[in-house]
């Protein structure tokens, strides 16, 4: 994407620039942030469930990397108390988890059954179809946004600073959907 695309030029204009001796340059790809105060996706995901309103993309199967504010704080912490390499790092939870996983997660913080339609696929891409004629927000751009696969490795960053993340994924997400309880989101 454009978005994207302008990371990854100003990482590249960065890494351009001669460095001072006494300084380092630490270029940090975080995933998916979440924590108490979240805003974003993750809150309209937890109101289609909390409302009720049955999950239809249960026939695909994709996991994706997510990033509790407690570890990144922590990670960036490390950074600069350590005397670190300049580089590239992934930033992510050591677990990636699956959206049927979140989904669960989801309903257990709110004390109900997860709802999971597992509605074909074609039935599916049948729908999103008519959503780009019609220029609707169901549309083949959103489900692949929605059943895409996302997954990257933290390795780098936590051998770089010989540490193991505090908090795990589905402790960092169920913190976060706790905290949206209450909100009128």
């Amino acid at each position: 994407t454009a978005y994207g695309k302008s990371k990854l030029l100003a990482e590249n204009y960065m890494q351009s620039k001669a460095l001072p001796k006494d300084k380092k340059l630490y270029i940090l790809r975080p995933t998916m942030i979440h924590g108490p105060g979240n805003k974003g996706n993750l809150n309209l995901l937890y109101k289609f469930i909390s409302n009720g309103v049955p999950y239809p993309l249960g026939s695909y199967d994709n996991q994706r990397s997510f990033l509790s504010i407690e570890n990144l704080n922590f990670l960036i912490e490390k950074i600069l108390n350590k005397d670190l390499d300049s580089g590239i790092f992934n930033v992510c939870d050591d677990k990636a988890v699956s959206t049927l996983e979140l989904i669960d997660l989801i309903a257990k913080s709110i004390n109900k059954k997860a709802k999971i339609f597992k509605v074909p696929k074609p039935m599916i891409r049948g729908i999103a179809k008519i959503g780009d004629i019609l220029h609707l927000p169901f549309n083949s751009e959103r489900v692949e946004k929605l059943t895409e696969t996302y997954m990257v490795s933290n390795d780098k960053i936590i051998k770089a600073l010989g540490v193991s993340l505090p908090v795990n994924s589905k402790e960092g997400l169920s913190r976060t959907f706790e905290s949206f309880k209450g909100w009128n989101l």
